[in-house]
């Protein structure tokens, strides 16, 4: 039952970022799930680079953290393409 939560959590945070980096909604849930999951590893070696700790469970400073990652995930997306 972890795992599908963990899932839930990262499609959330995919969306969000999504949201907020205005990515046309083509992409499909699919990748806002893996944008998420990818983003929340991402956010926490960020925020480790900053001396903070990055994902500590499923609360709401997670989710910010994850919600970081994934814009920074999708920016850099977005300049590997062009």
């Amino acid at each position: 039952m972890g795992i599908l939560i963990w899932i839930i959590f990262g499609a959330l945070a995919g969306w969000i970022a999504s949201v907020v980096m205005k990515t046309d909604s083509g992409q499909g849930t699919i990748t806002d799930i893996v944008m998420g999951i990818i983003g929340a590893v991402v956010g926490g070696f960020l925020m480790g680079l900053f001396g903070q700790s990055g994902v500590t469970g499923f609360n709401l400073y997670s989710l910010i953290v994850a919600v970081i990652g994934a814009v920074v995930v999708i920016k850099v997306g977005r300049m590997w393409q062009k």
